[in-house]
């Protein structure tokens, strides 16, 4: 059955530009062998919902009326891909500004920093003044995709630890679904993790829209922490008296 708009679906791809260089990748040993390693990554494969904007336009639009196992490549232009590089988004400033972002190093041509909350990277520095790109690094580039449809995933299970796996670069959180709930538990270290604090409501919105369950709860999961053992705490006070002692 062919693929359509809505179907979640595992893709495995390798993106490239400027004829043949490798920028994205699901095979974990490509990446190493090409130095875009990332240790928290997710390799083995994507999940995304078709026509949800979860991969590049162009890439999104080739996935609908393909079958399950197809395997091709597209070239996008950079209209459908990461988008016409904008002059408006390279700024000029005083390198004094960036200063403490160069951690004692010179700065130099290519150096990733940040401009009022924006990444960018450096352009060219001008004696004291430095321009900074602030176009995504491959705005304005002809980019390929090869890629395989792995998969048509109908569990609704997996579908949920599909989507969150793409969003958190975390595999396989636990998740419990039932006629009309969504339970997802939620892993402590999630809290220090900064795209999850800005894309949960996102996600919650997600999935309770394509698994047509109507509501979905967040459980935060706590590892067990031994409690002290009662001579450790029975040593505290001593030590407190030995050094009131000493004051003395």
């Amino acid at each position: 059955m062919a693929i359509e708009k809505g179907d979640f679906i595992k893709i495995n791809y390798t993106g490239k530009f400027n004829e043949g260089q490798i920028f994205d990748t699901t095979d974990e040993q490509l990446a190493k062998d090409n130095g875009i390693y990332n240790p928290r990554g997710v390799y083995g494969g994507d999940v995304v919902i078709v026509g949800s904007g979860h991969t590049i336009k162009g890439l999104d639009e080739d996935f609908v009326g393909k079958e399950v196992g197809y395997t091709g490549s597209i070239t996008i232009a950079p209209e459908k891909a990461f988008g016409p590089h904008n002059p408006a988004l390279v700024e000029t400033v005083s390198i004094t500004k960036l200063t403490e972002q160069f951690k004692d190093q010179r700065p130099y041509q290519g150096m990733p920093v940040e401009i009022n909350g924006r990444r960018g990277v450096i352009a060219q520095i001008i004696g004291r003044r430095v321009r900074v790109d602030l176009n995504h690094a491959l705005a304005g580039k002809e980019v390929e995709y090869e890629y395989t449809i792995v998969e048509k995933i109908e569990d609704k299970v997996a579908k949920a630890q599909g989507l969150l796996s793409l969003y958190t670069g975390m595999p396989e959180i636990e998740i419990e679904v039932t006629d009309d709930l969504i339970r997802v538990y939620t892993p402590i270290e999630l809290g220090f993790n900064q795209r999850w604090m800005v894309s949960k409501l996102t996600i919650a919105g997600e999935l309770i829209d394509k698994l047509g369950i109507p509501n979905l709860e967040y459980v935060e999961k706590h590892p067990y922490v031994p409690a002290v053992e009662a001579e450790e705490v029975a040593e505290a006070p001593e030590e407190t008296e030995k050094a009131e002692a000493t004051e003395e």
